[in-house]
């Protein structure tokens, strides 16, 4: 039987979880909770998260970046010129060139700016980075990111942080008919079931911060979203049955006695 196995920029990932590293108690919570996810890929603010000061406890310390792949984005950029700036300095400082690329377009609802998300992952795919990008539920603007060169699309459920769910589901199954790049649901999600319903849409993955970061029980919700992304994940590769109208007997109607 063929692996099921997420595939991003020729890398090929067991867990279809991504897990940020924002929002926690202590770093060692973030660990905890990431060793428990089971996640291989982890994001890392450049902007935020300390990866270079050894005067103060670092993520590298919590997280061993030779098992788990790091994911540098650009949280809390809001122009391209600062994106471009801060991927550039995680590739100086790690090697790293698989990158999340997020620019937003306003402080209060955190939504993608997309014509300057579209100019940076043309420029960024020019200059050799694989470009994993954070955008609207926008079915055209996923085929011109993958024009340009994206490898991945990264749509928001609902604004960051909400924990609203996935608000259009209709967008989220027509960019899943639009692309051949993996699909992973970013931002807005807020519980476990929510994660099983973008896998069923037939999302390759999604990536999961505060809705684990700011639980009651940080651990045992990353529990939660792995078990859910993979029952989601096996309920989408099953096939769902037919909707009906109508009912219809599970057992035979013939030779009643």
């Amino acid at each position: 039987m063929k692996l099921d196995t997420l595939k991003i920029a020729n890398k090929n990932f067991k867990s279809r979880l991504i897990v940020g590293t924002g929002k926690y108690n202590s770093m060692l919570e973030c660990s905890k909770a990431i060793k428990i996810s089971g996640a291989e890929i982890v994001t890392v603010a450049v902007r935020r998260v300390n990866i270079t000061d050894r005067s103060r406890p670092l993520l590298m310390d919590y997280i061993d970046p030779k098992k788990i792949m790091y994911l540098p984005n650009t949280a809390g950029c809001f122009n391209s010129k600062d994106a471009l700036r801060t991927l550039r300095l995680a590739r100086e400082i790690g090697g790293w060139k698989i990158v999340k690329l997020e620019v937003l377009g306003d402080k209060k609802n955190l939504f993608p700016d997309m014509i300057e998300t579209l100019k940076s992952t043309e420029i960024l795919t020019k200059e050799g980075f694989k470009v994993m990008v954070y955008c609207s539920d926008d079915p055209l603007m996923a085929k011109r990111l993958e024009n340009v060169g994206a490898v991945a699309i990264m749509p928001l459920a609902a604004p960051i942080g909400s924990g609203l769910g996935i608000l259009n589901e209709v967008n989220i199954k027509i960019m899943r008919a639009k692309t051949k790049l993996p699909l992973i649901i970013d931002a807005g999600l807020g519980q476990a079931s929510d994660a099983s319903i973008a896998m069923e849409l037939g999302c390759d993955g999604v990536l999961i911060n505060s809705a684990i970061a700011m639980a009651k029980k940080p651990i045992l919700m990353a529990k939660a979203f792995k078990d859910a992304v993979i029952s989601g994940r096996n309920s989408f590769l099953a096939g769902r049955m037919k909707k009906n109208i109508f009912a219809k007997a599970s057992s035979p109607l013939k030779g009643l006695i």
